[in-house]
């Protein structure tokens, strides 16, 4: 775990950054594709929003979902990643989805630093994120 600052315009510096952004999320996209066929497939995204507990945690403690409604969760946010109704979510897709929701981090942060504690995990965008404004710091 590490402790970052970071406010809305760090997060949306990096989105703008178009090499930055597209290498980062084509990273992630590569390590969640686990079948290696060029698409996410349901289960695939599934998994991946399984393994970051937005849906089962709430502060930290677990929450009882019921499995139905966990379901009906998942597949709304496939269905929301999938835009062409294809039943598998394209590298651009992908892209497209996590530009507006790190947009809307960026929004929910606001103008005022905060401090923020991120798990270790090298695709974790909001790290990625505050290691280009701090190579943009290091620089000057």
């Amino acid at each position: 775990m590490g402790v970052v600052i970071i406010d809305g315009t760090t997060v949306r510096d990096f989105v703008s950054n178009e090499e930055s952004f597209t290498k980062s999320v084509d990273e992630q996209f590569a390590a969640l594709d686990l079948n290696n066929d060029g698409v996410l497939s349901r289960s695939e995204l599934r998994t991946a929003f399984e393994s970051m507990r937005l849906i089962e945690a709430h502060f930290g403690i677990d929450v009882a979902t019921p499995p139905d409604e966990l379901k009906s969760l998942y597949d709304s946010i496939f269905d929301k990643f999938d835009g062409d109704n294809s039943g598998a979510v394209d590298r651009n897709e992908f892209r497209s989805e996590m530009k507006k929701i790190m947009l809307a981090i960026a929004d929910g942060l606001g103008s005022f630093p905060i401090q923020m504690v991120l798990e270790d995990d090298p695709n974790s965008l909001l790290q990625k994120a505050a290691d280009l404004e701090a190579s943009k710091t290091a620089a000057t």
